[in-house]
């Protein structure tokens, strides 16, 4: 018997819940944000939000996925924030990018799916 599709996984650790509910929000943000302006930039959002439903069905991919894009960005606010502008939004979003690799990457997170995902 097939398992059914999760949204959310309440039995997974508080870091990748946290990890998971921050790639859904980055990735509604990032569709409104493409909606009113057009910029294709935060399209890598929508990639980790994949991954975050991949996590939360336990596949190991969608870990991979969801570190990759994540790292991406956060190398891209990184770019942004040296190249263009040192404001305090710039700061802002360069700390909410980091906030989701490390998230993904604390040693609970790393430790749950390397046990628990197929």
């Amino acid at each position: 018997m097939a398992t059914p599709h999760k949204w959310f996984d309440q039995s997974q650790p508080q870091t990748l819940q946290a990890a998971v509910l921050f790639c859904y929000l980055n990735a509604a943000l990032s569709i409104l944000y493409l909606i009113a302006f057009g910029a294709t930039l935060p399209l890598i959002l929508l990639v980790a939000a994949v991954g975050a439903n991949g996590i939360a069905n336990e596949k190991r991919w969608g870990y991979r996925v969801a570190v990759a894009a994540a790292s991406i960005y956060v190398v891209i606010q990184l770019i942004a924030f040296v190249t263009f502008s040192k404001s305090l939004s710039s700061v802002l979003n360069l700390a909410f990018a980091a906030l989701l690799v490390v998230l993904l990457l604390h040693p609970e997170s790393r430790r749950y799916q390397r046990i628990w995902f197929r």
